[in-house]
């Protein structure tokens, strides 16, 4: 395990929006920053990052924590796994006490895969540059393709000599274990003998958005007929296919200033197009799209351009995922560039400028120019024809955001047009479309979510509950208000002699919390001050027991914030930055001390009833005595709270 010392270096130097934005296109709205949900399907921001509080929470499905819980979520590492991403990413060193054979086993296996990696990409890069071979061949080659050597280095390419085991025997050399190099499929094990696998092959780095070097793409040089155009790394535990995009690493700033992304096929696509001043691209690797790549678009734009060759096998490419881009929300245009060019060869014929200007004049809607490639190719074929309209219209009802009903409405007019068809007939198949998706969704129903629906459905009436419903919950927010106070304002002074910590403490002598998992949470608060240490949301943040944690975060986020342009409208009021933590402590103690003595006047009247003449003089005097701190309190308060 990781020691305490260690794990208090790494909570201390966390930023929250730093960490979250890496993954996630994060914008301010007042004093904290929101953006798309990367646990579940949204298509309106309702992620919400707390800088200040070093949390975040999803109004949308619910999802909270901090960084190390969102960094398990995300990237579906282990508590130590995370810890181990933030120390490495604040250069700070770990002191461990000790780990279960297990999980040595599987942090020495990834680290060992980036190890390798990491001196491969080195390896390959001095190859190119440095030897007589990779600059006769490779450098040769790449020189004439029109790559200059400042792009060269960029993305870190590289060349794989012609040798047998030239990267193995440095391998082996530098000590790296020799049953971990088939895994990064760098080396093949043929007949017990290790050597290399891309030999004489240019290579390219894939890096992941940290710009590690994850994987490669090995190249064969010009129209060498042996083997594949190219070899890439199998699937392991630090390089998954569906989750990358070639070059994100280097355009996800470009991306996001251009608000759009352009798709292309191959690895020299991107790297010709980057040389062209083109940054905001990336590549598929001429594989279908997954729900993780476009994601990964989205976390930069709305706005995707995917740019294939013109022929009928980069038409069949870029059709492929338009569903999955619909439903993901994306905005999605295809260009196809003509005349037998691809990205590369064609930004290089015309140059940086024009190939802009054909981008811009030549984007075709995605959806349109399917129906009219489907529509080509079935002819005066019926059956087929009946397909295609089952096939758009099953593609059209995956538009479901709000604020894109018009946008959809516009596609029914012109796609029952093109397939001259009756339009309201076709609304309705979109629309049927649409419900028996919602149908397959509601039959996918956890069993204890459908329970709590079909309980819900034989609740009696509201107006039954609503009174004690009404008390319940008043109850425990004037409980979670106290605990919200404490965390919030704990540690500043009440008076000369007492913090607010200590005046909550004082005020609860008394008194106790009836919500447990709120019990615990004062015990957890007052352990730690008694103790001297300095106990806050941020603090406790990152305390052992998820339920606390989970808490803690529900407590400190809200939906809600009190807006800064109040203090410019108001500028004597001084209503957002002002210090309230003395009146607020003392208002809400007193709140809730007037909800308590509420619930004693209740239990004393119900006593009352049953007792004896000489104990119903008692509960009298005891009657007069909680009515006289009640009279105290609401003077305190100014009026009546309850009746």
């Amino acid at each position: 395990m990781i020691s305490p010392n260690t794990i208090q270096q790494i909570t201390s130097r966390i930023d929250i929006i730093d960490v979250v934005g890496e993954f996630i296109k994060l914008k301010k709205r007042g004093t904290n920053y929101l953006g798309l949900c990367p646990f579940h399907g949204e298509k309106s921001p309702s992620f919400t990052v707390s800088p200040a509080k070093e949390i975040y929470k999803c109004f949308g499905c619910g999802k909270s924590g901090n960084t190390i819980t969102f960094l398990m979520e995300h990237e579906k590492y282990s508590y130590v796994e995370a810890l181990k991403w933030l120390a490495a990413r604040y250069n700070i060193e770990v002191e461990e006490t000790q780990k279960s054979p297990e999980l040595v086993q599987l942090l020495q296996i990834a680290d060992s895969l980036h190890a390798i990696n990491h001196f491969a990409q080195k390896f390959f890069s001095d190859q190119l540059l440095n030897t007589e071979e990779g600059t006769n061949i490779a450098g040769s080659y790449l020189k004439e393709r029109g790559f200059r050597n400042e792009i060269i280095q960029k993305f870190q390419l590289g060349y794989n000599p012609e040798a047998r085991d030239s990267l193995t025997k440095a391998l082996l050399n530098n000590q790296f274990n020799p049953e971990l190099l088939p895994k990064t499929g760098l080396v093949h094990n043929r007949n017990n003998e290790l050597g290399d696998n891309y030999r004489s092959r240019i290579i390219f780095p894939i890096h992941n958005n940290s710009g590690k070097v994850i994987g490669f793409g090995a190249r064969v040089i010009g129209k060498n007929d042996r083997g594949p155009k190219y070899i890439n790394t199998p699937e392991n535990e630090i390089y998954i296919k569906s989750k990358i995009l070639y070059g994100s690493y280097f355009a996800r700033l470009a991306i996001d200033k251009a608000d759009e992304c352009l798709l292309v096929e191959g690895y020299t696509d991107v790297v010709s197009l980057h040389q062209a001043g083109i940054e905001n691209v990336v590549a598929s690797g001429g594989t279908s799209l997954t729900p993780d790549q476009l994601r990964l678009v989205k976390k930069y734009t709305n706005n995707l351009t995917i740019i294939y060759d013109g022929d009928s096998a980069g038409i069949k490419a870029a059709l492929r995922g338009l569903d999955l881009a619909i439903e993901e929300g994306l905005n999605v245009k295809l260009v196809l560039i003509p005349d037998g060019e691809d990205p590369d060869s064609y930004v290089n014929k015309v140059g940086a400028s024009q190939f802009n200007e054909f981008i811009a004049a030549s984007k075709k809607d995605f959806i349109l120019f399917q129906l009219e490639v489907l529509l080509k190719e079935a002819g005066n074929d019926v059956s087929k024809k009946s397909s295609i309209v089952n096939q758009i219209a099953e593609t059209l009802s995956k538009i479901n955001r709000a604020e894109d009903f018009t946008k959809q409405q516009d596609y029914i007019k012109q796609c029952s047009a093109l397939l001259k068809i009756d339009e309201t007939g076709f609304t309705n198949l979109v629309n049927k479309f649409k419900r028996d998706k919602l149908v397959k969704e509601e039959k996918k129903l956890p069993f204890e979510e459908a329970k709590f629906i079909q309980d819900d459905a034989n609740e009696p009436p509201p107006s039954e509950w609503d009174e004690v419903q009404s008390l319940l919950q008043q109850d425990d927010l004037v409980e979670k208000n106290v605990l919200k106070v404490l965390l919030e304002y704990g540690l500043k002074p009440y008076n000369e002699e007492l913090t607010i910590a200590a005046y909550i403490f004082q005020e609860l002598t008394l008194y106790h919390l009836e919500n447990t998992a709120y019990e615990t949470l004062l015990d957890i608060y007052k352990d730690w001050y008694n103790k001297g240490l300095e106990p806050t949301t941020k603090t406790l943040l990152y305390h052992e027991d998820e339920s606390v944690r989970e808490l803690l975060v529900n407590m400190a986020i809200s939906p809600f914030e009190l807006s800064q342009r109040w203090d410019k409208i108001l500028p004597n009021m001084n209503i957002v930055n002002r210090d309230v933590s003395v009146q607020e402590a003392a208002m809400t103690m007193n709140y809730f001390k007037l909800r308590k003595l509420k619930k004693m006047f209740e239990q004393n009247q119900r006593d009352m009833e049953n007792a004896s003449f000489e104990e119903q003089l008692k509960l009298i005097e005891l009657h007069k005595q909680l009515k006289t701190v009640e009279r105290e309190i609401t003077i305190k308060l100014g009026t009546v709270i309850l009746r």
